[in-house]
Order: structure tokens, then C-alpha cells, then sequence
């Protein structure tokens, strides 16, 4: 077990002593964060409970009745999270709890609950609490649940049937919801919006709240410093100290699950990068067989390119959350709200470049909790062009995007002449044929297949098959008076 001076040595000033009388040394049973004017309900006795102090009612009358409620409880602590609605600790609050024989701590302003909660499990788990996961039988089923396919789906399930109420994960990312009974699924929607609500408010610890007029216990499934998911847990009865540890039991697994969704979702994310990299650099038919070796849906044929920077240093997922409320310029179509998905992405030399298919259907359209937006943000994006003509674009683009205030989205038009050379460079690159005279003369000739391929000295056949094969390089059809006319211009510049 865990004392309450143990955890404050270890939080140091996070987690500070308001009234210094002495009273007996005790072991917590747990932390707990409430907002419920009364969280009584839903304790056992000997938590650390934490709230920011709305239910208090700003009185000496209200706290003193709340402060009685936890009494009677048996609560051992109380702490008190200073920010929006408390600056300070109110003296009569102090009195209540002195008189109630209750801790009252302060967490200052800025430090997260979850801080307090971790070093709460993490001392738990060294004193060997954590042994009794493998030790009871829920657990080990659980456990051995999580293995099989489906495990998620599975372990769902045998929590709620061993809480007898139901249970939900709402995973943070694109990863379905599960749930059970199936009548869950009515309280999606609800749970989701909570959910967001207290994951904006950092709330990132154990907390309560009611739904539906029934009480709703949540958990955040943390792995790797973020947070992947809430589990959701409606218990059919009160809960007791084992429901408790196979709740965490089951946390505990849908983290693993998570971490090994995360190494898979990296490793296609590094495989996705180098596609977009390939595609900035103009390597468009390399970038199509990496894309395809590594099971990409099919490349869009057209793209809109998006700049994006940020005023101080950010992430890659906070520019792209901001990228949707910029504010575009006249004339210039506003960032997809579901552009957090688009997974073609490569940053340069300060600039996150995105791969916008052309139509915005192309893109997935999941839910998935929203990742904080990256300070004063800016943007510039291109019309819609090939994957050959994204090179062309991006020295305007950074232009653009330099002069592009705090909050704007700037446009940018594809010019042909710049579409143009990157065609006869890709065309001239190609070292297994002469692509470039070949689409020289059968432009010269206006398609005629006999004439040009006369002036060639090659079989009509050959001629087909090389026509082919430029136009899948450059990704752009020939025949299209918007690719010919500016190609066939800079052709003539470059053997003039």
C-alpha cells in the first residue's frame, strides 16, 4: 500500500499540505478524480480525491456539508486542483477538513491531476500491488483474451460481464469502438462528446460523471507519453477494490494492444514519408512502387500540395489540426477538415508539406480526438496538378507561405511553364529509351502515329508503346491540350 506522506515526498511541491495538523498516519486505497457534488457513491473509503473545487458552491455552508459527506466515507485526503476556480485554498475549507480529521493538499495551478495519479500507480505497482494481476482468475482470463484476434473486441466484453453493466473503448485514432452489450452503441455519440470534453480540460486521470442519470467511471489508457483511448465503464453494482483492479487490469492490456497499433502505424508512417519525399523530389513512378510494395491505397492522381509552419516550434500533428480553421484567401478552397488523415507528409526545411487528393472523398473520414492546434499557423496551397508537377510548385509555394500572415491560408496557381519543365527534365532523365525526341515528334506531327513515327525510324508499334509509357511517367495524359501546348512550348525553348 501507499501512505499519503510517501506520495507527497515524491511529488514534491505538485502535491503540497494545506493544514499541518498532525493526524493518523494512512495507507490510500487509491486516487480519484470527481467533479460530483457528491463522489460518495463512488468511493470504497482511504482514496485521494481530486476536484478543482466546483462542487464546493463557493460557501462555507455547501463545503462544510460536502466535507461531511467525505467523512462519513472515509475518504482519507483531499486535494484541491488551483486554476479556473480556485486561486487559492478557501480558510473554511481548511477548517471543515481539520475539523473532519481530513488531508487537504493543494495541486498548484498547471499541474495536471494525472501526475498525482501516476505516482500514485507507480508506487503502488513497486510495493506489489501490481503481482496480483497474474494472481486471480478474471485477470488471467483477460489476459489471455487480449492475445487472441479480436482481443480488444474480447476483453471488452469479459469486463463488463464481470462488472455486470457494460464497458466501451474510445480509441484516440482512427481504430474502431468497442463496446458491449450492443445497446452500448446508443451512448456512443454521448460518451464521445464527455470524452473529448474532458480530454481538452487535461483532465487525464480516473474520473466520473453521470450520463443518463447512471453514474460513468472513465480511464485514460496511456503508453508511450500520449494517450491512446478512454475506457468507459458503466458498473451494474458499486464497484469493490477487486472491480478496481480488474478495471486496471483490462487498462493495462488495451495499452499493450495500443503500443503494437503504434509500431505498425510508425513503421507505415516512415514508408508514407519517403512516398511524399520521392514526390517532392520529382521521383513520381518510384514513389508509386514504394507506395504499392508497401500496401498504400493507390496514389491520387492529382494533388493539392499544402504548406504549412507554425510561429514556434510544433509537431507535425498540431500544424495539420490548425491547418482547417486557417483562413483562406479569395478565390483560394479552405483545408479539408479531414486532413488529419491524410497521411502524405514530408517536412523540409521547417515546412510540413501534405499531399491533398484532389477530391476531398479520396480522403478517410474517421473521428478521432482532435490534437491541440500549433500557434499562429500559416499556410499556402496549391491548385490542383499532377504528381509530376508538384516539384514545379514548391519554390512559389514557399514563397507564398513566407508572406502568408498568422492565421491565413495563401494560394497558389500551378503554373504550366514550371509543370512543363519537370516533364521534359523526367522525360530527358529516362535513360532505356529516347522518351524525349519521341514525344517531340509525335507533338511536332499533332499525333499522327504514321508521320512520327517515319520521322523516327521506328515501327508504329514502338511508338505506341513509348507514347505509353511517358505518359504513365509523367502521370498527365498527351493528348490533353493542357499538358501538350505548355509542353510543346518548352520543348521548342529548349531546342531553340
Amino acid at each position: 500500500m501507499v501512505s499519503l506522506s510517501e506520495l507527497c515526498a515524491v511529488l514534491g511541491t505538485d502535491l503540497v499540505p494545506v493544514n499541518r495538523r498532525s493526524f493518523p498516519v494512512r495507507e490510500l486505497t487509491g486516487v480519484h478524480v470527481s467533479e460530483l457534488e457528491d463522489p460518495t457513491p463512488y468511493l470504497d473509503g482511504g482514496e485521494l480525491l481530486l476536484t478543482t473545487g466546483m462542487p464546493l458552491g463557493g460557501s462555507p455552508a455547501a463545503t462544510a456539508r460536502y466535507v461531511d459527506r467525505l467523512r462519513a466515507r472515509g475518504v482519507h485526503a483531499l486535494g484541491i486542483g488551483l486554476g479556473p476556480w480556485l486561486t487559492e485554498v478557501p480558510h473554511f475549507l481548511s477548517e471543515a477538513c481539520d475539523e473532519a480529521q481530513i488531508h487537504l493538499l493543494a495541486v498548484p495551478d498547471g499541474v495536471p491531476f494525472q501526475n498525482v495519479s501516476r505516482s500514485f500507480w507507480r508506487l503502488s505497482s513497486r510495493s506489489g500491488e501490481a503481482e496480483l494481476l497474474g494472481s486471480l482468475g478474471t485477470q488471467t482470463s483477460l489476459a489471455q483474451a487480449a492475445m487472441r484476434p479480436g482481443g480488444a473486441a474480447a476483453v471488452i466484453r469479459g469486463l463488463a460481464q464481470a462488472l455486470g453493466g457494460w464497458a466501451a473503448f474510445l480509441p484516440s485514432d482512427a481504430e474502431p469502438e468497442r463496446y458491449w452489450p450492443e445497446s452500448t452503441g446508443a451512448l456512443l455519440p454521448l460518451l464521445r462528446e464527455e470524452t473529448i470534453r474532458l480530454n481538452r480540460a487535461g483532465t487525464h486521470s480516473a474520473a466520473t460523471f453521470e450520463l443518463h442519470g447512471q453514474p460513468v467511471v472513465e480511464y485514460p489508457i496511456a503508453a508511450g507519453g500520449r494517450i491512446h483511448g478512454f475506457l468507459a465503464v458503466g458498473p451494474g453494482r458499486k464497484l469493490a477494490a477487486p472491480d478496481r483492479q480488474v478495471i486496471m487490469t483490462v487498462c493495462t492490456l488495451l495499452a499493450l494492444k495500443a503500443r503494437q497499433r503504434e509500431a505498425a502505424s510508425s513503421a507505415a508512417a516512415v514508408l508514407e514519408t519517403a512516398v511524399a519525399k520521392l514526390v517532392l523530389h520529382g521521383h513520381t513512378e518510384a514513389a508509386r512502387i514504394l507506395a504499392e510494395d508497401a500496401g498504400h491505397p493507390e496514389l491520387p492522381r492529382r494533388v493539392r500540395v499544402l504548406a504549412l509552419r507554425a510561429g514556434e516550434p510544433a509537431a507535425p500533428e498540431q500544424l495539420v489540426a490548425a491547418a482547417p480553421a486557417l483562413v483562406p484567401a479569395p478565390g483560394v478552397q479552405p483545408v479539408p477538415e479531414t486532413v488529419s488523415h491524410c497521411t502524405l507528409r514530408h517536412e523540409r526545411d521547417g515546412v510540413l508539406y501534405v499531399l491533398l487528393p484532389e477530391s476531398e472523398s479520396q480522403l478517410p473520414r474517421t473521428e478521432a480526438f482532435p490534437a491541440p492546434p500549433a500557434p499562429d499557423g500559416a499556410g499556402a496551397v496549391s491548385d490542383p496538378l499532377t504528381l509530376s508537377e508538384v516539384p514545379g510548385v514548391l519554390a512559389g509555394l514557399r514563397r507564398a507561405l513566407d508572406q502568408a500572415p498568422a492565421g491565413t491560408l495563401a494560394g497558389l496557381a500551378a503554373p504550366a511553364s514550371a509543370a512543363a519543365q519537370v516533364w521534359v527534365q523526367t522525360l530527358a532523365a529516362y535513360a532505356r529509351a529516347d522518351l524525349l525526341g519521341t514525344v517531340t515528334e509525335y507533338l511536332r506531327h499533332r499525333g499522327h502515329w504514321e508521320n512520327a513515327s517515319r520521322a523516327l525510324g521506328i515501327h508504329r508499334n514502338s511508338l505506341r508503346h513509348r507514347m505509353a509509357l511517358a505518359s504513365s511517367l509523367l502521370g498527365v495524359d498527351l493528348d490533353d491540350p493542357d499538358v501538350f501546348a505548355p509542353l510543346w512550348l518548352e520543348l521548342r525553348q529548349r531546342q531553340g
